[in-house]
């Protein structure tokens, strides 16, 4: 057992199900739901390094600057200037173009405070580069972390939406009182 699953399972006490098709599923957009403290960070790489699969993040542009801009872009992270008035949907889209392996985590919430809806950003991302969905729980009430199977965008988000909130529905963030409830 590598250290990180060591660490992962012995130490923290936290399980995984579910995978991510690593070997058929190239490139998508993970989104990670609830997303209510900075330990969603390290509890994600851990699964990241568990799974053997390489994604990437992108974050503002703020937090890329030293001393942790050199360590977060060595880990996969791409700064975003959250400059309001630009396309940034078709931007990201487009790096999915140049890419052979790409894979980009998202928090639809926008934030670690509670929100009573997702912001649909990762959605048209994924609809305009043509790839799918794989949504992750990071569910801390049972410590465990639920990894979905790959979701092709329809173009009906009501529909699509649907189907992301019913996968996301229990789960409990580190701050319990900003977790994400789905309508469903």
């Amino acid at each position: 057992m590598g250290l990180s699953k060591w660490f992962y399972k012995r130490v923290l006490g936290w399980t995984f199900t579910g995978d991510f098709s690593a070997d058929t599923i190239k490139k998508c957009i993970v989104i990670a739901v609830p997303h209510t403290s900075w330990h969603d960070f390290y509890m994600g790489v851990l699964l990241r390094s568990i799974v053997g699969v390489k994604i990437g993040f992108i974050g503002k542009k703020e937090l890329f600057k030293f001393p942790f801009g050199y360590i977060f872009r060595a880990m996969g992270g791409a700064p975003i200037d959250r400059t309001p008035g630009q396309d940034k949907v078709k931007a990201i889209a487009k790096v999915f173009d140049n890419k052979d392996e790409f894979r980009l985590t998202l928090a639809p919430e926008g934030t670690r405070k509670k929100v009573d809806a997702l912001k649909t950003g990762f959605y048209y991302i994924a609809l305009e580069a043509q790839v799918p969905i794989i949504m992750v729980a990071f569910d801390f009430g049972k410590k465990e972390h639920r990894i979905s199977k790959p979701l092709y965008p329809t173009g009906n988000i009501n529909e699509d939406m649907v189907l992301i909130h019913e996968f996301f529905k229990g789960a409990i963030g580190k701050i319990p009182e900003y977790s994400f409830t789905p309508n469903v």
